[in-house]
């Protein structure tokens, strides 16, 4: 369904231009989500998964073939993504795991506890090169039975975790964030970003991104803020190759160039909750936006693997 682009995009600065395609249109490819989350892009199979979290499903789709349901039930599935061998690598609100789903469709839990108690619930996850998978851990899987199952927390923080590829321990990054949301590295992996979406249940928290240096590939320092924003909250989010960094947010997506600067966003009818790159060249945005899933072509090209 093309949306008129008078009113698609807002420039707050004209490096914003160079990043779109002005007559590109918004299509949206699928309604009949309770909450769209997760996108992630198969570029070998041609077609994208999501997860639809409240129905219990991880749905499909693929260019000149529709929509289908990958995989249901999905243990309330949310953030997705592919490790360096190409396999599905999931966060599960229900079962407050980390997954993998090998070749064969066989199911391998990655972490689903940390020193002895569970984990709150995993929520967005992400593979570095070196094979090792960075996840957060906020609680809103178990904060009601509406996206899991209500439970009290076992952890007493909301941490970042790294998962080593070569002994599969779990380690805690960072641990002082309200409610650690959507993560992604930069193109050169030297820097990692990382969402606090607190303020979904309390205004008074932060609605920003964070920045963190990566040292000797498994250590985090710095810290600071590196945008807020100012409609919504920041949910999921992706980098494209020349370090932009393209957010969910309240009224569509919200670019950033690599200093911080808000560039300008793409407007979108429903409120954002992930997004990624896709498509044969990596240029065609993937959003998840509330009961839908949206799509557009832009002129950037995501930093994603594989």
């Amino acid at each position: 369904m093309p949306t008129d682009t008078s009113s698609l995009y807002e420039i707050r600065d004209e490096r914003f231009r160079q990043l779109i395609v002005g007559n590109a249109e918004l299509e949206e490819l699928y309604s009949g989500c309770r909450w769209a989350e997760g996108p992630v892009w198969f570029s070998d199979l041609n077609c994208l998964l999501w997860s639809d979290i409240p129905n219990q499903r991880i749905m499909r789709w693929v260019p000149e073939g529709g929509v289908s349901v990958f995989r249901q039930p999905s243990n309330f599935a949310n953030g997705h993504t592919r490790d360096r061998q190409g396999r599905l690598v999931s966060c599960e609100h229900g079962t407050r795991r980390v997954t993998r789903t090998e070749v064969d469709g066989s199911i391998t839990i990655l972490a689903d506890s940390y020193r002895g108690r569970r984990l709150n619930s995993p929520n967005d996850v992400i593979v570095r090169s070196d094979g090792s998978v960075w996840f957060t851990d906020p609680t809103y899987g178990i904060l009601s039975d509406y996206e899991g199952y209500k439970s009290e927390p076992e952890q007493q923080t909301r941490n970042v975790y790294r998962l080593d590829p070569s002994t599969g321990e779990i380690e805690i990054m960072v641990d002082d964030f309200g409610q650690p949301n959507g993560l992604a590295f930069s193109p050169d992996e030297t820097k990692l970003y990382v969402a606090d979406s607190s303020s979904s249940h309390d205004i008074a928290r932060p609605r920003h991104i964070r920045v963190f240096d990566v040292i000797d590939d498994k250590r985090l320092t710095g810290g600071k803020e590196f945008c807020a924003l100012d409609n919504g909250l920041p949910d999921g989010f992706r980098l494209d190759v020349a370090g932009n960094l393209w957010t969910s947010a309240g009224d569509g997506v919200h670019c950033f160039s690599p200093d911080g600067t808000l560039l300008g966003k793409i407007k979108i009818p429903q409120t954002v909750a992930n997004l990624t790159f896709g498509g044969p060249r990596k240029n065609r945005l993937f959003i998840t936006a509330t009961k839908s899933l949206y799509s557009i072509y832009v002129a950037a090209a995501g930093a994603q693997y594989p």
